[in-house]
């Protein structure tokens, strides 16, 4: 069988896409397929694979799946990328709405490769000794550290998300570094099991808490973001210890498109 995908990158973030309007190419089942579509060495190489789908009351649904062949949780990135890609192909023209694992979700697309996706509300941010956790569509540990560039993040993400706590459902490591204007970050992702060079969820998950700890009266926040792969913006507003009406902001770029043969 042969499935047309194309593949797109948000700051690095790299991700195979297919059209399944119309014909279903793949389905959850098809694991080791998925797998072998995100390899670098054995296929097309991705950190992500996403299915686009009609979904009555929407634009459209993204289901995500990481470079390990199963389904996962919500990916920040992987929706700007989607987002594009829908656009691409007619299905909105400035504003969409579709639905994701954690929900329905809100995207912009305002003038070339520019994407802004809105996120759920956070409400429970978990305060420890140098470090966060918070859910952001997706379980994120934030750490800040003084100097990011200086971390092993394959060897240091690995060991928190393989610790006692963490292991059996996984959690996602940031390194964040502030610099005056905002946040630098490098982020280990599982699923991918490896650094990527940029993270959604990640992102927006490093801005609250980079919020969280200023503890600033201020109400509204517009944080830029350093990730390796690019610099995005995170904008949110506060309200009774609630993050609302957050909206992740980047490029979602096109790389090129194809066939792959099953």
């Amino acid at each position: 069988m042969k499935i047309p995908f194309e593949k797109y990158h948000g700051t690095g973030n790299d991700f195979i896409l297919i059209d399944q309007r119309e014909k279903k190419y793949l389905t959850r089942r098809n694991t080791a397929t998925i797998r072998q579509m995100c390899s670098r060495h054995f296929g097309i190489g991705a950190d992500g694979l996403m299915f686009l789908q009609n979904k009555k009351g929407y634009d459209f649904e993204m289901i995500y799946f990481n470079s390990d062949g199963n389904e996962s949780s919500m990916c920040g990135n992987g929706g700007r990328c989607i987002s594009h890609f829908a656009h691409q192909l007619g299905i909105f023209r400035k504003e969409a709405k579709f639905l994701a694992i954690d929900g329905d979700h809100e995207a912009k697309v305002s003038k070339k490769n520019w994407v802004e996706l809105k996120m759920g509300d956070v409400s429970q941010v978990e305060k420890g000794r140098g470090f966060f956790v918070l859910n952001t569509g997706s379980p994120h540990y934030v750490k800040f550290v003084k100097d990011v560039a200086k971390v092993d993040v394959n060897k240091k993400g690995s060991a928190i998300r393989y610790n006692e706590r963490f292991r059996n459902e996984g959690i996602n490591v940031n390194f964040v570094e502030t610099n005056g204007k905002g946040i630098k970050i490098a982020t280990y992702e599982r699923g991918v099991e490896n650094e990527t060079l940029s993270c959604g969820t990640g992102i927006t998950a490093a801005a609250i808490s980079y919020a969280f700890r200023q503890m600033k009266s201020q109400s509204s926040y517009s944080i830029p973001i350093e990730a390796k792969g690019g610099n995005l913006e995170v904008k949110f507003e506060i309200e009774k210890n609630t993050f609302k009406n957050i909206w992740l902001c980047g490029e979602a770029t096109f790389v090129f498109k194809g066939v792959f043969e099953k």
